[in-house]
């Protein structure tokens, strides 16, 4: 499942992010690829350990938790601290799979990664090529969001971003292991918390069908979410 979430961050919230950036040091974005993925990739990140990814870390994060159709969608049990990254005139990204576990830096806790998020911090105008391409079983999906927005797509998915022609493409990026592995699955939880959503909202939330559907949704969770 393929999900575009808009105004996770706020313009003002993107404004500040954008500015520490700027007095940010920059390092390689291979120190964090796979062998096989570091063949074909050419940008910059944050390091890591930064107090400046640190800080931008935590107003994504917060961010997340705020955003009922991101919880919806991802259905969170771990989320690796976010990432940021940097690409300028002739820098890209191949196609690439991204690695199945990930490990938090400094910790000895690893993640699975069921879920790739990409948080868009540049907006469309402010530079060409850039794309993030998506292969799924319909094709290529080129992502190109507003400053603030977000996609979430299947980790399992080959991806890319296509070159830059003209300015500088910054976001953050990250993963999550969610509750609920099955991409499938997920996406019928999906669906129908959002049925229930406009439900409730068209009939009120005592209405008898929403109350029946959301019993459903939570005895769905029961069978196949692991915690």
């Amino acid at each position: 499942m393929l999900t575009c979430i808009p105004e996770v961050l706020t313009k003002a919230q993107v404004a500040h992010c954008r500015e520490v950036m700027r007095q940010a040091e920059w390092e390689d974005g291979r120190v964090t690829a796979g062998t096989v993925a570091a063949a074909v990739k050419n940008n910059f990140q944050l390091p890591q350990t930064s107090k400046l990814a640190a800080e931008l870390g935590d107003i994504v994060m917060d961010a997340l938790s705020s955003s009922p159709l991101f919880v919806s969608a991802a259905l969170p049990l771990r989320i690796l601290p976010p990432m940021f990254n940097r690409y300028g005139v002739g820098q890209t990204f191949g196609v690439h799979v991204d690695n199945a576990i990930r490990s938090v830096p400094g910790t000895p806790v690893r993640i699975r990664t069921d879920l790739s998020a990409t948080l868009f911090l540049a907006e469309p105008d402010e530079y060409d090529g850039g794309d993030l391409v998506i292969e799924t079983s319909y094709g290529g999906h080129e992502i190109k969001l507003p400053a603030g927005d977000l996609v979430l797509y299947p980790a399992t998915s080959l991806h890319c971003v296509t070159p830059i022609t003209r300015g500088e493409r910054v976001g953050s990026f990250f993963w999550i292991q969610s509750m609920i592995r099955d991409d499938g699955q997920r996406a019928i939880l999906y669906d129908l918390d959002q049925t229930i959503q406009d439900l409730q909202a068209e009939r009120g939330a005592e209405d008898a069908s929403a109350v029946r559907l959301s019993g459903i949704y939570h005895n769905l969770i029961r069978q196949w979410a692991e915690t």
